[in-house]
């Protein structure tokens, strides 16, 4: 490797990656809560079934931006195993997105087979959508409307972007990319919600 790629690689691994990319960890203020009902949003599954979150009642829940060629798409892994441990209180849900540099470009078909055959995931996944911009769903604009969930604006910046939802149906976290189950700071929050 030259120098000058050294430095750039440098230069984009410690500064711009996780500047932009790997936001810091956010996490809802004291008395903020949702303006609108989680448990009100309806989405369809990768298989093209209807689902309706209020049947995650009493459940906490972990939502993913998920893509199948990212650096980050081994966390498929991490959360299948964080699933299948925790399936009695937690719930992970996927939604496949092609928003980042069009890491996740296959049908819906294609993802849910990837997912499988790798990965045995058996967390609900939803069909392929937008989670950021004009055409984000209708998940992702209340994760990040702070008039909807009550405080948070942070949209996803990059794929496997986390959302953490309470046994009430509000929005307690946000976490980037890098952040896996078994980081301290996930570990944290997971201890808070079983008080």
């Amino acid at each position: 490797m030259s120098v000058i790629n050294w430095f750039k690689y440098i230069f984009w691994t410690s500064l711009i990656f996780p500047a932009c990319f790997n936001p810091s960890p956010k996490f809802r203020p004291a008395g903020k809560v949702a303006g609108a009902d989680f448990y009100k949003l309806k989405f369809t599954t990768i298989d093209g079934n209807h689902f309706d979150f209020a049947a995650l009642k009493g459940k906490n829940i972990v939502i993913l931006n998920t893509a199948s060629n990212c650096g980050y798409t081994d966390q498929y892994a991490d959360w299948e195993n964080f699933y299948k441990q925790n399936s009695e209180n937690w719930m992970v849900l996927g939604f496949p997105c092609n928003q980042f540099l069009g890491q996740e470009k296959g049908s819906n078909n294609e993802i849910a087979s990837f997912c499988k055959l790798n990965y045995g995931v058996s967390f609900p996944l939803f069909m392929k959508s937008d989670v950021k911009g004009k055409n984000k769903n209708e998940v992702y604009s209340w994760l990040t409307t702070a008039s909807s969930n009550g405080w948070n604006q942070q949209q996803p910046t990059w794929n496997f972007c986390k959302y953490i939802i309470d046994q009430q149906g509000q929005l307690i976290a946000f976490f980037p990319s890098k952040t896996k189950p078994q980081d301290a700071v996930f570990q944290n929050v997971i201890q808070q919600l079983a008080h």
